[in-house]
């Protein structure tokens, strides 16, 4: 077996936005009458933008129609898209790029599977939107993680098997996500947190594809 093709989540993984996340919904919890901590910003990693609303509402028992739901998702993304237009290319996690070149001289697949809608303007911003062969994001998908149905749209895009595929996730949505589409998944961040992982690192300059591809396959 030979892995041919890595998936890539956004946030948190080829460059940290959560931190505008969090400052963007806080804002909407705060102009609703209630605060909104880190921890639960933590909860809403993988998860879509009004099933991100919903549980900031039920978490601020705050009730809303349907219409107002819609204002308050779209005045949120305002706000987030504020501080996304100012990211510059210096924002990519250390060592992302160093590993996306090692990958491409390796001739193996790359694609971008997010949920977020900003997903485009956001690598525009950190200028690596050339940097992936296929880019599915929220524009794309109409189920969220822990459906798998991003990656394989991600592994379909690169005509690739995902059995033959990798995906990079931050987030235990996307842990699952990814074994659900019967793809391997490499944990970034904390082990104690991404404990489904095929293999955890904690950031791309302690690894290498080489290294990471023997431990995938079993080869140590």
């Amino acid at each position: 077996m030979a892995l041919k093709a890595c998936l890539f989540d956004l946030d948190g993984v080829i460059v940290d936005t959560a931190i505008y996340h969090f400052k963007a919904w806080r804002r909407l919890a705060n102009e609703l009458g209630f605060d909104f901590t880190e921890h639960q910003n933590e909860q809403l990693k993988g998860v879509s933008r009004m099933e991100s609303l919903e549980l900031i509402l039920q978490w601020g028992g705050v009730t809303l129609s349907d219409e107002e739901k819609q204002q308050w998702a779209a005045r949120k993304n305002e706000w987030y898209l504020a501080y996304v237009n100012q990211m510059t290319p210096q924002e990519v996690l250390p060592g992302v790029r160093d590993f996306l070149d090692s990958l491409r001289k390796a001739g193996i697949g790359i694609a971008l599977g997010s949920a977020s809608k900003n997903a485009r303007l956001i690598l525009e911003r950190i200028d690596m939107l050339d940097a992936f062969d296929a880019i599915i994001d929220g524009t794309h998908t109409t189920k969220s993680k822990p459906d798998p149905e991003v990656f394989l749209l991600g592994a379909q895009a690169l005509h690739q098997n995902p059995a033959d595929c990798v995906v990079f996730e931050d987030a235990v949505a996307g842990i699952e996500a990814a074994h659900r589409g019967g793809m391997k998944a490499v944990g970034v961040g904390s082990p104690e947190v991404l404990t489904e992982a095929d293999v955890v690192i904690t950031a791309f300059t302690e690894t290498s594809w080489t290294k990471l591809s023997d431990e995938l396959l079993g080869w140590q």
